[in-house]
């Protein structure tokens, strides 16, 4: 995504779930992810001869629109991720301790509203990966650059395990709770986080990339696609679809069994489910101005 495409972008924060009118069309959106971007006009301008707004006029001055920098950006997934693992990885741990007074849907809804939160409260700064895998199919597929992924990946494990041993201070003994253990094969373990994270990286590749899809709710559609897939394959894998998800409590608990699966099988579903969208969208017609859809208001 060097080159800003129509209807391309990089995760930011939808105006999801029941938010505010954007600011801008959500066809004026500029790709917060994109690495090329320079090739975008990076000025405001002050009109000081226009009879009326939008006319021709010349500018008093330029204020240069300052590009986030890669440390705010790692700062956002940081803390994005830690909530995230915190509250998807807190529910079963309850759910442990308290004999299944969260149930499966309470575990599927607090990871849901988590992603969802994170992803309208940082998703303009960093695009809200919060997931290696994600990040991996994102930079596949030239949404995201790759010399960016290391650090990406560093603070997602990072706020991960922070999360995992902030949860075992506060639940212990309860930790083992929320362990990503299969209670399948590892066959089917393997098929149904393939499986899940494929149906993930669909949806959020098409909210996030696409100015057609669902726009300002894309945090409500990934949120609940998160739901979706922890009803389904909750009780047989944990529902992963996430690399830190799993390694972050995986390290606080000393359990590693089957972690292999979690970083795989999510990773390879990820990319799978991001290139298929990538296959079947329909081109846009050309626009005069090239725009992307973000996560972010703009």
């Amino acid at each position: 995504m060097g080159d800003y495409e129509a209807g391309m972008g990089a995760m930011s924060t939808p105006a999801t779930p029941g938010t505010p009118t954007p600011l801008m069309p959500s066809s004026l959106r500029v790709d917060s992810m994109s690495y090329d971007r320079k090739s975008m006009p990076r000025c405001k301008c002050l009109p000081v001869d226009a009879p009326t707004w939008g006319a021709p006029h010349t500018c008093l001055t330029d204020f240069a629109v300052p590009d986030i920098s890669l440390t705010r950006k790692l700062g956002a997934e940081f803390v994005g991720t830690f909530i995230l693992i915190f509250g998807a990885t807190a529910a079963p741990i309850v759910n442990q301790k308290y004999a299944g007074s969260e149930t499966l849907i309470g575990n599927a809804a607090c990871a849901g509203l988590a992603v969802m939160i994170v992803i309208l409260s940082t998703g303009h700064i960093s695009g809200a990966h919060l997931n290696p895998s994600l990040t991996i199919a994102f930079a596949a597929l030239r949404h995201f650059p790759w010399v960016q992924v290391p650090a990406y990946i560093a603070a997602q494990v990072s706020a991960s395990i922070c999360a995992s041993f902030a949860l075992k201070g506060v639940f212990h003994p309860f930790m083992s709770g929320g362990v990503t253990v299969p209670s399948v094969g590892n066959g089917q373990a393997f098929a149904l986080e393939f499986l899940i994270t494929f149906n993930l990286l669909f949806v959020v590749t098409a909210v996030a990339t696409d100015t057609r899809a669902v726009g300002e709710l894309a945090g409500i559609a990934v949120g609940a696609t998160v739901m979706l897939n922890i009803l389904v394959a909750g009780p047989s894998t944990g529902a992963s679809m996430n690399p830190a998800r799993s390694l972050g409590p995986a390290i606080a608990a000393g359990n590693y069994k089957s972690i292999w699966i979690y970083i795989v099988a999510p990773t390879l579903g990820a990319v799978s489910g991001a290139t298929t969208y990538s296959l079947i969208r329909q081109d846009e017609p050309p626009l005069h101005i090239q725009t992307v859809r973000t996560f972010g208001r703009h």
